[in-house]
């Protein structure tokens, strides 16, 4: 009987741990995406003339070649000085530039001075970012039995995915109930004056983290090493390859379908802003559900088979799913639906797979500042590529961009080492 009970301890999730280190990730990323949701409403409160839109998105890919650098410097700090602190200052950071954004002068009032202080204040979130991920994920991965670890990972992104949800819905909601002029004049503040609140529930939530038996087993090992970002590509370069390669079709396909592609329906194809935020929810509930069954499932068979499938996939649909993409709920629903459902094969393992690439005493920095310089190229610039080229009425071409993007994502996985079940480092 106390065997029985024992392993039936033994097979609980700590839920409590769980919500508490993704819930903080959950506020980081719904103050993100609110940013390329409501840009199309709130871009000329802060850049006059006809790419004001254009403006707008620049200054979200701007802000994510702060990522990287947020990376290497958040990365290193939570190497040093432990995951749980590392990541009460990212979700700081984060809330405070959404609240800041919130309650920002417009340009009409202030001149460019409002431009400047939205610049700044979303460098100050893509430093925040640029830690999250890396910290978060790392936290996740240490805390986990190894034949938990694809369960355990699963949290992360549904916790992403719950706020994606919320930011979602509460488009379709500002959307169905104030006109285009009320969301133009102050309904956009609304998501991000509630991102701020969210940011103290996080803050509140992680203070009760304990720290990682690995971190506190290897923190000597890390402060004794010497250039830890050069140590990462000197000793661990096909460990960097490997992330850029995979994490380059994982951020398009991010930001292509729980950013870009919003603006992008509404603007260059016309649709119903009502009806894209529907579909989303729709899907993201989706996202939702699948994550932890992926997780699960990739304990069992491995995680290579989940990120091959998932890469194939989006190379051979992703070019006709973009053709789907006009007014009208139906098709709306199936390129969401299908795109994002794919896209679970990823997220599902994402912190299992980045963590089980580096060394404890570099997985921070490792994972931090290659992953954010990938997403930084590839994912910042998505939603300004694709307002680009629809402006060109070039759109299509942005869909063949990420077909080759999974082609070369098919072969890079296919070099991983299969690692469900196996010990960190």
């Amino acid at each position: 009987m106390a065997h029985e009970a024992a392993t039936a301890e033994d097979s609980r999730l700590p839920i409590r741990t769980l919500v508490a280190a993704s819930i903080g990730n959950a506020v980081e990323w719904y103050d993100w995406t609110i940013y390329t949701a409501f840009s199309v409403y709130f871009a000329a409160a802060f850049f006059p003339g006809e790419l004001a839109l254009i403006n707008t998105l620049a200054t979200f890919a701007l802000a994510f070649f702060f990522r990287p650098l947020g990376g290497w410097l958040l990365g290193r700090f939570a190497d040093l000085r432990g995951r749980k602190t590392a990541m009460l200052v990212t979700i700081s950071l984060m809330a405070g530039g959404s609240l800041i954004i919130g309650l920002l002068p417009t340009f009409e009032s202030i001149g460019w001075a409002a431009a400047v202080l939205l610049v700044l204040a979303r460098i100050g979130q893509g430093l925040s970012l640029g830690g999250e991920v890396s910290n978060a994920s790392a936290y996740l991965a240490e805390i986990a039995p190894a034949a938990k670890r694809g369960r355990y990972s699963a949290f992360f992104y549904i916790s992403t995915g719950s706020a994606l949800l919320v930011a979602s819905l509460l488009g379709y909601a500002l959307t169905a109930l104030l006109t285009e002029e009320q969301l133009t004049d102050f309904g956009w503040r609304i998501p991000f004056l509630i991102g701020g609140v969210l940011g103290l529930l996080g803050i509140w939530l992680r203070r009760t983290l304990e720290e990682t038996e690995q971190f506190e087993d290897n923190r000597a090992k890390a402060k004794a090493l010497k250039n830890p970002l050069w140590m990462t590509l000197k000793y661990h370069p096909k460990a960097v390859g490997q992330l850029v390669g995979f994490s380059m079709l994982s951020t398009l396909c991010y930001y292509t379908f729980f950013s870009a592609l919003t603006p992008f329906a509404v603007k260059t194809r016309h649709a119903d802003a009502t009806d894209v935020f529907l579909a989303l929810s729709i899907a993201t509930a989706l996202f939702i559900a699948l994550q932890y069954p992926m997780g699960a499932l990739s304990d069992r068979i491995g995680r290579k088979p989940q990120l091959l499938v998932w890469s194939a996939a989006i190379a051979v649909l992703i070019v006709p799913l973009s053709t789907l993409v006009r007014p009208g709920l139906g098709g709306l629903l199936v390129v969401f639906c299908v795109g994002i459902a794919l896209y679970t094969a990823m997220t599902s393992i994402a912190p299992a797979i980045m963590s089980e690439l580096f060394p404890t005493e570099l997985r921070g920095l490792g994972i931090g500042a290659w992953y954010n310089l990938t997403v930084a190229i590839f994912g910042g610039t998505a939603p300004l590529v694709i307002q680009t080229l629809a402006r060109y009425e070039l759109s299509t071409m942005f869909f063949w961009y990420i077909a080759i993007a999974s082609a070369i994502a098919f072969f890079v996985i296919r070099t991983l080492p299969e690692t469900k079940g196996t010990e960190l480092r």
